[in-house]
């Protein structure tokens, strides 16, 4: 039998669940990591593909373009953006563009055999998935520090998901890593 691929929202928030500040940025983050960066590496390992949204994908390309380190698409993985609108110049290698409805596309990525799915964000994309019932797990990483406005980590809605706490992890420089699976 084989595995489901599973979609995943690994990501970092304020201590307030923002995921950015109002104007995109995220310079709170910037900040001394312990050693093996809260398991980014293993998970890492553990995925194929990671999704976009449309406006993260575009920071990022403007990070790449400002030659900020590590802010590179990385070509070993596959990288699907979302947008309602194709844009009008190539994707930069390694991405693909995708305008179809997400329950379409997430029952063919499933299909495919491979690993699990890291679900970048933002906050617009991770509510479009999840309203679609097409996100299997959150990996909450949250920072000890209040930035008192931003983003949140889903884009409002009325909605309620119910989740369970699959495990909490804390590290010596107070983060906690809070990993639930969302219940079908």
């Amino acid at each position: 039998m084989v595995r489901k691929r599973k979609i995943i929202v690994y990501i970092a928030t304020s201590a307030e669940g923002f995921i950015a500040r109002p104007d995109g940025s995220f310079d709170w983050l910037d900040r001394p990591r312990p050693k093996g960066n809260y398991g980014m590496g293993a998970f890492y390992k553990s995925i194929d593909t990671i999704l976009w949204g449309r406006k993260t994908c575009d920071m990022a390309l403007a990070f790449q373009k400002k030659g900020v380190a590590g802010m590179a698409f990385d070509t070993r993985v596959k990288n699907y953006v979302f947008t309602h609108s194709l844009p009008q110049s190539a994707a930069p290698a390694g991405v693909e563009f995708v305008s179809e409805s997400i329950k379409a596309f997430a029952t063919r990525l499933r299909e495919k055999k491979g690993k699990d799915v890291w679900m970048m964000g933002g906050a617009g994309i991770i509510a479009s998935f999840l309203d679609e019932r097409e996100i299997d797990e959150f990996m909450i990483h949250v920072i000890p520090k209040s930035i008192g406005e931003g983003i949140p980590l889903i884009a409002p809605g009325r909605r309620t998901v119910p989740l369970t706490l699959i495990s909490c992890t804390k590290f010596t420089d107070g983060v906690v890593k809070l990993h639930y699976a969302v219940r079908k």
